[in-house]
């Protein structure tokens, strides 16, 4: 027997997220476009609730982010390689669990941006041309705190673009890119504080 519509509950209606402290209430979203084919694919647009242009600031701010991650993974495998010195066991051994740790993340970061619709940059050339961190040559192997500091400066840059990236996601109201670099700050900040820890 049909349900008689005055027994059906009422279904919540959404208010705007309460604001940050510091930030402004957001507003209400209009409801997304119904889904369309693209003229060069069969395929189904994208309708997953963020509009194409939020899509696209977040995928370009997880490029950026893609590319600081990975040069700073190339860092980290390049001093596991070439530490020497009085700390070479310890630090061998912890560059190793930092860079096979990171090189996972690599992975998860450029298959969010895939998932946002957009290409993930792929080459050094462009990941030169998005990170904030720059190549460090370091002539003494043996300068083990050199290594170090420079980790350091590498993880927290890393930290500063997350949270650029987390603010423009938040907006958004893109959840899975929120955890993803909720979680990625976890790790820098923890791999920042150890590697500090070293040189007090």
């Amino acid at each position: 027997m049909a349900k008689n519509k005055a027994d059906k509950a009422e279904k919540p209606v959404k208010t705007p997220a309460a604001a940050k402290p510091g930030k402004p209430a957001k507003a209400a979203k209009p409801a997304p476009a119904p889904a369309t084919t693209t003229a060069a694919s069969s395929a189904p647009a994208i309708n997953i609730g963020i509009s194409t242009a939020e899509r696209e600031k977040i995928a370009d701010g997880l490029s950026h982010f893609l590319a600081d991650a990975y040069t700073l993974y190339l860092k980290t495998h390049n001093y596991h390689w070439n530490v020497t010195g009085s700390m070479f066991n310890s630090l061998h051994a912890m560059f190793m669990d930092q860079y096979t740790e990171q090189w996972t993340a690599l992975d998860e970061i450029a298959e969010r941006i895939r998932a946002l619709g957009f290409k993930a940059p792929g080459s050094y050339r462009q990941f030169v041309a998005l990170a904030s961190i720059e190549e460090t040559v370091l002539e003494d192997s043996s300068d083990w705190r050199a290594m170090v500091t420079d980790l350091v400066a590498g993880h927290e840059a890393v930290c500063r673009t997350a949270r650029r990236v987390l603010d423009i996601a938040d907006d958004a109201d893109d959840a899975p890119s929120e955890d993803l670099l909720t979680q990625r700050l976890q790790i820098h900040e923890k791999y920042a504080w150890m590697l500090r820890s070293l040189l007090q």
